[in-house]
């Protein structure tokens, strides 16, 4: 499985902005894809999850009111909306997928990840 993040760029506070996943590769469908960002200084931090058959959201407390996730299975996409966005949201994000169970908040449970993508928002 192979995915590709895109979508990221430089913002003002307030803006908002979508990124995709494309999730490509030989294997069967992965059962979750899940968006991560690495915060400047910090280790991973999980932001939201969606399985791909059912469409089940996980979303972190910490960003919960201002993203959604969705995806697009003819597309083999998943989507990651954030709106009102702030200078500490700036950070590399990225999606990552398991075959193996849902979407969780650990890094460690998925097989696969992407390159991220990085947002910047300025004040």
């Amino acid at each position: 499985v192979q995915l590709q993040a895109s979508g990221g760029g430089l913002v003002t506070a307030g803006e908002s902005l979508t990124l995709s996943c494309r999730v490509s590769g030989r294997t069967s469908t992965p059962y979750a894809v899940s968006w991560f960002r690495q915060l400047p200084g910090q280790g991973d931090e999980f932001v939201a999850g969606i399985t791909l058959r059912g469409g089940a959201t996980y979303y972190s407390d910490a960003m919960k009111n201002q993203i959604r996730i969705s995806r697009d299975n003819a597309k083999n996409s998943v989507y990651l909306q954030m709106n009102n966005l702030k200078p500490e949201d700036t950070a590399v994000y990225y999606c990552a997928a398991t075959s193996d169970g849902p979407a969780t908040m650990s890094r460690n449970d998925y097989e696969y990840r992407g390159q991220g993508t990085l947002v910047t928002v300025s004040s």
